[in-house]
């Protein structure tokens, strides 16, 4: 799905989730200071944390994907620097969250990602 050792955020605020792909990439780089075609996904939430847009550029266009839960609420990063636009997140993590995976889970692939980067 994403190429290779593509960054990925989350951003800290909820979105509304109408928004499609020219004002979701207007907001990573007005609110969130990046560039939406330099090879990051960015995950998006609205505010009951029930619904996920991730956005990426594969080098032809944006993408999208847009996922609902059924039941329960996403997980969205545990751990929030306190005025933190956006924050960085694994792969796993990613993956994790999508699934709807346990909270205490997520805090163990969090830990091994900065473990990797300390070393």
């Amino acid at each position: 799905m994403w190429r290779q050792g593509m960054q990925i955020y989350v951003a800290t605020k909820p979105v509304d989730m109408r928004l499609s792909f020219d004002r979701l990439a207007g907001i990573i780089r007005e609110e969130l200071g990046g560039e939406p075609r330099d090879g990051t996904v960015v995950v998006f939430h609205n505010r009951r944390r029930t619904l996920v847009k991730l956005m990426w550029h594969d080098r032809g266009g944006y993408c999208l994907l847009y996922k609902r839960l059924d039941r329960g609420t996403y997980r969205i990063p545990l751990a929030i620097p306190h005025g933190a636009a956006k924050v960085e997140v694994s792969r796993r993590e990613v993956m994790l969250l999508l699934e709807g995976v346990d909270r205490e889970l997520l805090r163990k692939a969090r830990k091994r990602m900065k473990s990797r980067r300390a070393a």
